[in-house]
């Protein structure tokens, strides 16, 4: 299952922790990923992984239960 947004595809981003000392060691800056019930545009049901950022943006409509 692959760790991106399905609406904006923000994916995982490389980056360093950077300790006090200066010492670096690599990190991954992974998106806040939330699976939700969304209708998509020809009315059907699914359940997507979509980032908050977009969920936030309105770019998607909630399914209620």
């Amino acid at each position: 299952m692959a760790k991106r947004c399905e609406i904006c595809g923000k994916g995982p981003v490389a980056g360093k922790n950077v300790s006090h000392s200066n010492r670096h060691t690599r990190r991954m800056f992974r998106p806040n990923l939330q699976k939700i019930r969304v209708i998509t545009e020809d009315g059907t049901v699914r359940t997507m992984r979509v980032c908050t950022r977009c969920l936030k943006a309105g770019k998607v409509q909630k399914a209620t239960a």
